[in-house]
């Protein structure tokens, strides 16, 4: 993980927000698998002046790691830790009035108010409030303000469709969201953040921008769709590089089954390579017969000059194989899946095509068991990722 990649891709970031409008690094599901705590460091360290996550746990390991500063936790479900939550000051999203009722209930226990955060539904219909359901919990938050059981920090949303240039929700949700604004301050909420814009948003609708920018996949140096554009058209690497030694190489004959369901059958008599990378691990068993891998150098002692080999046949819990053709490679030689791609390697963007998913799915999937390191040089273009067995 090139966390010197990650520096600047927030500097970048912060660069896009307009004038006053801070910058909040999201890194919930364990920094779409780069590793949460060396990420928000890192991303503080670059001028991040909030932390995001979906989970309460997320949160609580973030104070557990001893990180401080202002940490908005959204994803929240009834019985969780709201005390634990107050004590540890975090910003907690407030969706509707169960939540309300609950986090109310906590801040009494702990003799001190709760910072939340009203979130609107305006559109994308996952959490957050209804208009129609708007001006009730709007009222009953104001009150439990001033019975001093909370404190409203802010007002905030999220777009359904902001990677997609032009589509008509987003002129809606955000015309939407200026109208719930503008209720909720005029029945007296003084909010410190009002937000609504993610990582495409970031990069394409200054009008979105408020107080506050929510940086997810674009701060991990990955584009939010590839029609926005890539990486480098807006100054970003990718931060994960994903690399196995190879385990094994032997010579096989025409006709020889490979993996799983012999859905691979060598064509003629050729090398395997074995690479001990899985599903397990997160490699997408969709990708099988087509996620690409460059192999050492992309050339081999056989000489095909062959850039990129590709998965044959099914990817298996811990190991998937590669044709090798007349190349022979050494064990231990080093098989990138993805990084940033300026070394001739596939790119995350490259598997997500492969599996029939997107970018976000190809990092975050990344299983525990994949060992991180971290290069964590300030030389951004100097430094390498790695995220290696």
């Amino acid at each position: 993980m090139d966390l010197g990649a990650l520096r600047g891709n927030v500097r970048a970031l912060r660069d896009r927000a307009q004038p006053g409008a801070a910058l909040m690094a999201v890194v919930k599901s364990d920094a779409y698998g780069h590793g949460m705590v060396p990420v928000a460091r890192a991303a503080i360290e670059a001028g991040a002046r909030w932390l995001g996550t979906a989970t309460p746990q997320e949160a609580l390991g973030l104070r557990a790691a001893g990180i401080r500063g202002r940490i908005l936790c959204w994803l929240w479900t009834p019985g969780d830790p709201w005390r634990a939550g107050i004590e540890a000051d975090l910003d907690m999203g407030v969706s509707g009035m169960w939540a309300l009722r609950e986090v109310a209930a906590a801040a009494r226990e702990a003799g001190r108010p709760a910072r939340i955060q009203l979130k609107a539904d305006t559109g994308l219909g996952r959490n957050g409030c209804q208009p129609a359901d708007w001006p009730a919990l709007v009222a009953a938050a104001l009150a439990a303000q001033d019975a001093g059981q909370v404190r409203v920090t802010g007002l905030w949303s999220h777009f359904a469709c902001a990677d997609e240039p032009g589509h008509p929700s987003i002129g809606a949700q955000l015309d939407l969201f200026h109208e719930m604004l503008a209720y909720a301050e005029k029945e007296g909420i003084e909010p410190e953040v009002r937000h609504i814009a993610n990582s495409p948003a970031t990069l394409t609708l200054p009008e979105s921008h408020f107080d506050l920018v929510r940086t997810g996949i674009a701060m991990y140096g990955i584009s939010p769709s590839p029609a926005l554009g890539t990486p480098q058209d807006f100054g970003l690497r990718p931060v994960m590089t994903l690399s196995a030694s190879v385990a094994l190489v032997k010579q096989v004959p025409e006709g020889h089954g490979v993996s799983y369901g012999h859905h691979y059958v060598t064509p003629r008599r050729t090398n395997l390579g074995l690479v001990p990378l899985g599903y397990a691990d997160g490699v997408p068993r969709h990708a099988s017969g087509r996620g690409p891998v460059l192999v050492g150098d992309g050339g081999g002692a056989g000489g095909s000059g062959t850039p990129w080999r590709r998965v044959a046949g099914r990817v298996a819990m811990d190991q998937f194989v590669v044709d090798l053709g007349d190349d022979v490679v050494e064990p231990g030689t080093p098989a990138v899946l993805f990084g940033p791609g300026d070394r001739g390697e596939p790119t995350a963007e490259d598997w997500a095509e492969a599996a029939g998913t997107i970018a976000y799915e190809i990092v975050t999937r990344i299983g525990a068991r994949v060992p991180r390191v971290y290069v964590d040089e300030r030389h951004d273009s100097e430094t390498t990722a790695r995220s290696a067995r």
